[in-house]
C-alpha cells in the first residue's frame, strides 16, 4: 500500500471478502487502496443514479493514483469508460460512441477479477458486452457494490463536486 492511498475512514466492505480487501490489514480497514475503495463506492452510486458525468470524475481522479499495467489502472480507466458511454448514450443517444467506449472498457476489464474492491465486475463484463448488439440492456441495470445496487445520497455528491 502506498501512503498516498491510504484512507482509514473508509470502511470495510457490507458483504463479502472481494478482491483488494483483507479483514487482517490493519490499514484503511483492510482495503489495499483505501482511497481507490472510496472513489469506488462513490462512482457506483452516482452511476447508479444516473449522474454519469459526477461518476467519471470519480473514478477518473483516482486513476492518476496509479501506473499504466497494474490492476488498479485497468479496473478504473475501465469504469471511467463504462462511465462515459453511459453518459454518451442517455445524454447524446450517441450509441455509435457509447459502443467505442464500451468496447475499449472490456478490454480494460477483461483481467480484473471478478468481485474487485466489492464491484460485481463480471456482471459490468456480461453488460456492456450485451449493450454492444442491443443498448436496451442498459434501461434499468446499475452496477452491483456489496451485493447490493446503491443509488447516490448527498454525501456522493459532495464527494464528487469538492472534484472540481
Amino acid at each position: 500500500m502506498s501512503d498516498h492511498t491510504r484512507d482509514d475512514a473508509v470502511g470495510p466492505p457490507t458483504y463479502g471478502a472481494p478482491t483488494g480487501w483483507d479483514p487482517e490489514r490493519i490499514e484503511s480497514n483492510g482495503w489495499e487502496h483505501g482511497t481507490l475503495r472510496r472513489a469506488t463506492v462513490h462512482g457506483v452510486r452516482l452511476y447508479n443514479a444516473k449522474a454519469f458525468h459526477e461518476a467519471h470524475d470519480c473514478f477518473e481522479i483516482e486513476w492518476y493514483n496509479y501506473g499504466s499495467g497494474t490492476t488498479e489502472s485497468a479496473f478504473l480507466h475501465g469504469m471511467v469508460q463504462v462511465a462515459a458511454g453511459a453518459y454518451k448514450h442517455y445524454d447524446f443517444e450517441d450509441d455509435d460512441g457509447m459502443r467505442s467506449l464500451f468496447r475499449t472498457a472490456l478490454q480494460y476489464l477483461s483481467g480484473v477479477p471478478g468481485d474487485y474492491y466489492g464491484v460485481d465486475v463480471d456482471d459490468v463484463r456480461a453488460t456492456l458486452d450485451a449493450a454492444l448488439s442491443d443498448a436496451t440492456a442498459l434501461d434499468g441495470w446499475r452496477i452491483e457494490l456489496d451485493g447490493e445496487r446503491p443509488e447516490a445520497d448527498r454525501l456522493d455528491r459532495e464527494y464528487a463536486e469538492q472534484l472540481e
